[in-house]
């Protein structure tokens, strides 16, 4: 087991756990519908990245084609 040499004092345990909060989210508009989407990935609503259409949603899919 680990055992420390010294106490470790609350001012440099909490100025050690200074950075380990969590970030918010930074959302980007999507170009092609305007909902919010993640930067740098598929858009989830209209499956588009840039000015392609990656994936296709349920709406265009024919299912009785099947």
């Amino acid at each position: 087991m680990a055992v420390q040499q010294n106490k470790v004092s609350k001012s440099r345990r909490n100025n050690r756990r200074a950075h380990d909060s969590l970030v918010a989210a930074n959302p980007n508009e999507c170009p092609s519908c305007g909902e919010l989407k993640r930067p740098h990935h598929v858009c989830p609503s209209c499956g588009t990245y840039g000015d392609k259409e990656i994936v296709s949603t349920n709406d265009e899919i024919d299912e009785d084609a099947a």
